[in-house]
């Protein structure tokens, strides 16, 4: 099934630290896993909506604002009179770090997910993040996934863990069970897997998703590259060096760049990604390093344009297996 991806999930002003005269500071960016995942998507040209609430403040504002800029559809956002949610940025890790304050936000409370009706058009839901770990938003989530599995729809997640804000480990180890087992594509990185199964193998967990149903695994290693399973391919791409600025959503960039090139090559379907071969998989993870490695250049979540990626001649998304 053709058709726009839909992302769905939290929207979050990131304070990422800067030096400024007289000590630390802090500048405000537009971010959230599934926001940028849109927007990095909506600059590529992919046929993108995104699906929450957001506040009616100034920085609800700047939300809207991000999507317009970035070409991305707006019919099932919605606009509530609550707080938006921030979220404060440590670089002194190895990835970032981050303390949120979310109580009442816009994006946490709200619980209304469209209808199986209102789907029409879309062809791929993209779910992750926090997201996930806030009631009551995260079982309203949890209930759509769900619901859609196994449907006409694709299942793309991200589960971009943030375990510092879980509160019921357990329980949120649990869905996260679930949902990684009723999903079609799973993009997870190599700290957020050992966080999750400790002492697997990444290639014995994505074998272990792969027979589940999913169709796609996708483990990012930071410096070490990206390797993607299906039931018959492998590939590995390696990571591109570039002068970093800092990592703030270079894993939803790589997201939006891999579903990017899976779009263009017309495999966002369950049996195109069935049959991939590993030169088809090796060109959508190599796409997708390209746009994570330009968002690495800029300071937040600042993902690049699809003629910026164009003119870095970027591996060409040809796929000549799965086009019309």
């Amino acid at each position: 099934m053709g058709g726009s991806i839909l992302c769905l999930g939290e929207a979050v002003i990131d304070f990422i630290p800067v030096r400024a005269e007289g000590g630390a500071a802090y500048r405000p960016c537009l971010g959230g896993s599934p926001y940028n995942v849109a927007r990095a998507l909506g600059r590529l040209d992919v046929p993108t909506e995104y699906g929450c609430a957001v506040s009616t403040d100034l920085f609800g504002d700047q939300f809207v604002e991000g999507l317009t800029q970035s070409r991305v559809g707006q019919r099932f956002l919605r606009r509530l009179d609550a707080p938006s949610t921030l979220g404060f940025v440590s670089l002194e890790q190895a990835e970032p770090a981050y303390a949120f304050f979310d109580q009442g936000a816009a994006d946490r409370i709200c619980r209304d997910m469209p209808s199986g009706s209102a789907l029409a058009g879309v062809g791929t839901l993209h779910f992750g993040s926090i997201a996930l770990i806030r009631e009551p938003a995260a079982s309203a989530y949890e209930t759509l996934f769900l619901r859609e599995a196994r449907g006409p729809r694709l299942i793309s997640f991200d589960p971009n863990i943030r375990a510092s804000h879980v509160r019921d480990e357990a329980a949120y180890r649990a869905r996260l069970e679930r949902l990684l087992h009723n999903a079609d594509i799973i993009k997870i990185s190599g700290a957020d897997l050992d966080w999750l199964l400790p002492g697997h193998a990444h290639a014995e967990a994505a074998r272990n998703w792969l027979g589940h149903g999913a169709k796609l695994v996708v483990i990012t290693h930071g410096k070490a590259g990206v390797s993607g399973w299906t039931q018959d391919s492998y590939a590995h791409a390696e990571a591109l060096s570039v002068e970093v600025v800092d990592t703030v959503g270079a894993g939803d960039s790589f997201m939006a760049g891999l579903l990017a090139g899976l779009h263009e090559g017309g495999c966002l379907t369950r049996e195109t990604l069935i049959s991939l071969s590993p030169q088809i998989l090796h060109e959508a993870l190599a796409y997708g390093q390209c746009v994570a490695s330009q968002t690495c250049t800029r300071r937040g979540a600042d993902s690049p344009w699809r003629e910026e990626i164009s003119a870095l001649q970027a591996p060409p998304i040809t796929f000549p297996d799965h086009r019309a």
